[in-house]
Parts: C-alpha cells; structure tokens; sequence
C-alpha cells in the first residue's frame, strides 16, 4: 500500500442512517437479483467532506434483474422521497457478469443522480455517456469499496485493464482542465489524485494527495494548498482560484498522465 494512502475511516454519523435505509430499500426492490451493495467514491476512501461531498454507491445486481426493477429502484431512491443528507447521491448499478470482467465502458444498468445539489437524472443507457468516470469509479471500488450489503467489492469488481484506466484518466484530466460544472479546488485536487495514481498505482483521498504533491512539487504548492483550503468549505462556499495558477498545474497534470499513458502503450 501507498504511504500516501489513508485507512478505512468509520462513515460518517449522519450519512449511516441514510445508507440503512438505502440498502433496506434496495433489497426489497431487487430481491434474490441483488449481489452487493457498495460505498466508493470519498465514503470509501476516506475524504467525504459534509456539505460538500456526494454519497457514491455502485450496486451489484443478478444479470436477470428487470427493467421495471430497476426504475423501480430509481424512484424509490430519488430524493426527496429518500431525503439524501449530503450533496447528492450518486448511485450506479452494473449486473455481475459485466462489473466481474475488465472493461473499458460505462457498462451500468442504472446512472442515479439525485439530491439537493445535484440535477435529477435517471440513466438506463450507457452507450452515450462519457465512460471515463464508470472506469475510474470501478478502479476506486475495486480497490477502496465497502460492502453495504453481500459480496465484498474485491470479488464483485474487477479491476479495469492499465491501458483503459490511463486512458479513462486522461480523458477525466482534459474534461477538468476545461473547468466546465467543476470547482477549481476539486478540479487542482482531482489533478493531484491522478498525477499520484500515476506514481504509485493506487487511488487516495484527494486531501491527502494534495498534501503529497504540495510535498514534492514546491513550484506548484501555493495553488495547490489553496485547494486544500477551499476543499473544507461547503460547495455554496467555494471561492475561485487563480485562473491562469489552475491551467498551468492542469497543463503539467496532463504532461504526467501522458507520460504514464504512453509508458504503456496508449
């Protein structure tokens, strides 16, 4: 394991309840389909942050599972009829015979985005989203999730292929150098994750590689600890970074995950 990276830390009070009562509502929707049940994304890595972080939950389901069940499941979690505590919750269901293989695609069954900061949207179609943020969040939940309900996320997930990863994290580094519907102290913190995940091949909480690259890359530490700083507040509190500071760390971002991309061939 990384030095760099952070231990399990216990979820947080106010978000169990809600992930109780997810969970109960998942199993009665899905029935014998159900396979796992996952906390990713900050939940299991360490870093969510109240009032600025998402609730991140991948489920695993029985490729037998039916499409009235899954909007059924949509409906049943969309807030406000689940009132979600945090931001928002973003849930993704994968049937088990895809999240079981290495794979390149969005691939899920059901995209949930729902809560008080977040756009309502109920996805049942992966071919037309982008498929860097699936891959990605797969990588993390293979190696950080934590398992709700069933099968732990190591036996449920696997492991996205290195060439598809590289390419799902240049793709996820341009789409944050644009800066579009991101905050620039979680667009420098996102940058500082993948330089790191570069490095060591493993996933960290974006504080924690912020305080690592700020660590190792004197040049770029003052727009890097603003991030830091601005990471604490509350997402209707977030202040702006220095603009040309952010494309230039972003622009040395992309120099390393392509040097790491073309390392293995991509």
């Amino acid at each position: 394991m990384s030095r760099h990276s952070e231990g399990p830390q216990p979820l947080p009070d106010h978000v169990r309840p809600y992930l109780r009562e997810l969970v109960g509502r998942t199993r009665r929707i899905c029935g014998a389909d159900l396979v796992s049940v996952l906390a990713v994304g900050s939940l299991a890595l360490g870093d969510y942050r109240p009032g600025r972080s998402d609730v991140d939950v991948t489920v695993v389901v029985e490729p037998s599972v039916s499409g009235a069940v899954l909007r059924g499941l949509a409906e049943t979690l969309a807030h406000p009829r689940l009132p979600c505590p945090a931001a928002g919750l973003e849930l993704v269901v994968y049937d088990r015979d895809f999240a079981g293989r290495a794979s390149g695609r969005a691939g899920y069954l059901l995209d949930l985005n729902t809560g008080p900061l977040l756009t309502g949207r109920a996805s049942f179609d992966p071919v037309p989203s982008p498929a860097f943020w699936y891959v990605i969040d797969r990588s993390v939940a293979h190696q950080a999730g934590r398992a709700l309900f069933g099968r732990a996320a190591g036996e449920v997930i696997a492991p996205p292929a290195a060439a598809d990863l590289l390419t799902a994290v240049r793709a996820s580094v341009r789409e944050h150098g644009e800066g579009e519907g991101h905050l620039a102290d979680n667009r420098v913190l996102n940058g500082c994750r993948s330089v790191l995940f570069c490095r060591t091949g493993r996933w960290t909480a974006k504080r924690a590689a912020g305080r690592a690259i700020a660590a190792t890359e004197p040049g770029f530490r003052p727009v890097v600890e603003a991030a830091l700083a601005g990471f604490e507040r509350p997402r209707a509190e977030a202040v702006d970074l220095p603009a040309a500071e952010v494309g230039n760390f972003l622009a040395w971002v992309r120099g390393r995950v392509d040097e790491a991309a073309r390392a293995v061939g991509r």
